[in-house]
């Protein structure tokens, strides 16, 4: 009676695998759990393990692409007398004891698997290995970078060992995932070092040494990638592949280009347009995704309108020159624009609340204080980091905190804490040169404030044209739970507060 082992389902959405790799030959005796081959999908590589003891009989071979469900291959059980029973079983048995005699030699595996790292995130994607396979990890050392769509976290070393790496840069992994597993090794942190520098050297020997014989994956596409290349007309000749021994992977087809030249035909005159025409495709982040999502459903889902206003900066800017030496040398910190809006909105805020308050189902949650969310363009996206209490700091404080959350988004070190429940933001386009804009709201908030460059304007002063440099500020607010009076008022306490910085001082 023969065993057939199918494909199993190895994900929601793959409906096909390559066999990559056979383990066994067919006519070979195989135990239970024995690893038989490796099926690649356009997404991760997976173990095919056996299911039964028998003679293993081949159906699909090594490069063949198959839809999940279907045979690859079958597994016929032996037939052996009673004394080949016993044999074999005087063989597992000696087998097992001398595996319980190495035990002591034979180095712990420790699985590495994706931590928990939100309430909310239920998957990473392993934005960069900071450690090579077969490297000598040390215990606390960074293995790799895991970026959610919120934020960008570090993976230590639980122990010190010998890094085999499971997961592939840029796989999308959910919570509870094996990412590696580390050998441990008892040897002293000198000897770590040393291994460390041999693992890296044979590295890079490796890397400049040519293959001696030709793979089979070179120049093979994944199922996804050739059904890429497929519509886009392409030979998979054409494409040189950076997966795993050659292999052409999603990201690969998706690059490709079919360059050639284009020709536009006039009565009968042939004309061949030169230049180049190429074009790359890069693949979404997953905090540019959810930027992007988050965009479209406040479009969609608030009555968003935006009121403008201007603003004479001309008495910040003065008071600036003044004090801004004796401000750093006693704080430390510069006095930047930021300390004035800051509080004059949470002036503002406490006297128009709506602005301050959003909308939870059927009910209007207003706040009592004044966490106030900064822009800020990191490398990977903008995120917004919070101000907390910023109706209570003063104009150091502040600047300080801006300067610290700046910093942390730049570097990619924000936590999820430090971006999640601001109740008002304020986006500052004119450090890029922006005039003037429409700022989309930060949901679940309700209102944003908009800042923009400061260019010296010719302005009506008392029935005279002076020259002042004026800023443009635009608020824009959800229709649903802010009125109008209340948008604009708001608007128009911020730009009296900024003419005359005083009144944030005074309270008044």
């Amino acid at each position: 009676m023969s065993l057939e082992v199918k494909v199993p389902t190895v994900g929601e959405s793959i409906t096909e695998v390559t066999i990559a790799k056979w383990h066994k030959k067919s006519g070979d005796t195989v135990a239970l759990n024995d690893l038989l081959c490796e099926l690649e999908s356009d997404k991760a590589t997976f173990e095919l393990n056996a299911e039964s003891a028998g003679v293993l009989e081949i159906v699909a071979k090594e490069g063949d692409t198959v839809p999940i469900g279907a045979i690859v291959c079958k597994i016929s059980e032996a037939k052996v007398d009673g004394s080949q029973l016993k044999v074999e079983s005087k063989k597992e048995e000696n087998n097992k004891q001398s595996t319980i005699s190495s035990q002591q030699s034979t180095p712990k595996v420790l699985e590495v698997k994706v931590p928990t790292v939100g309430e909310s995130i239920t998957e990473v994607t392993l934005a960069n290995w900071l450690k090579k396979d077969g490297e000598m990890v040390k215990q606390n050392d960074v293995l790799c970078e895991l970026e959610s769509d919120k934020a960008t976290f570090e993976l230590n070393a639980e122990t010190s060992g010998i890094l085999r790496t499971v997961a592939k840069q840029g796989d999308v992994l959910p919570i509870g995932a094996l990412i590696c597993k580390i050998e441990e090794s008892s040897v002293d942190s000198s000897q770590l070092t040393v291994d460390s520098k041999k693992a890296e050297s044979a590295s890079e020997s490796t890397e400049n040494r040519q293959p001696s014989t030709v793979n089979y994956a070179a120049g093979h596409a994944s199922p996804a990638a050739a059904k890429i290349l497929a519509e886009k007309g392409i030979n998979s000749s054409e494409v040189k592949g950076t997966g795993v021994d050659g292999r052409i992977t999603k990201e690969d087809a998706a690059n490709a280009q079919k360059v050639q030249a284009t020709t536009v035909k006039s009565e009968n005159v042939s004309v061949s347009m030169g230049g180049n025409r190429e074009s790359t495709a890069q693949k979404m982040s997953p905090l540019r995704k959810t930027v992007a999502r988050r965009l479209v459903a406040v479009k969609n889902e608030t009555a968003m309108l935006t009121t403008f206003n201007e603003v004479d900066m001309k008495p910040i800017m003065e008071l600036r020159a003044k004090y801004k030496d004796a401000f750093k040398e006693k704080h430390g910190v510069g006095l930047g624009f930021m300390s004035f809006f800051t509080k004059a909105c949470c002036v503002a805020l406490q006297e128009f609340p709506a602005v301050n308050a959003q909308i939870n189902g059927d009910e209007i949650i207003y706040n009592n204080f004044c966490d106030v969310s900064i822009a800020v363009s990191a490398p990977k996206g903008l995120v917004v980091p919070v101000i907390r209490n910023a109706e209570a700091m003063n104009f150091d404080q502040i600047e300080k905190e801006v300067v610290r959350l700046a910093t942390r988004a730049r570097d990619n070190k924000l936590t999820i804490e430090e971006m999640t429940g601001g109740t008002f933001t304020i986006t500052n386009g004119g450090v890029f040169g922006s005039m003037l804009s429409t700022p989309i709201i930060n949901a679940p908030q309700s209102a944003i404030l908009g800042m923009h460059n400061i260019v010296e304007r010719p302005v009506a002063v008392n029935g005279q044209v002076v020259i002042k440099p004026i800023m443009y500020v635009a608020l824009s607010y959800d229709h649903r739970i802010i009125d109008g009076r209340e948008s604009v008022g708001f608007l128009v306490r911020v730009k009296q507060l900024l003419e005359d910085p005083t009144r944030l001082i005074l309270g008044v």
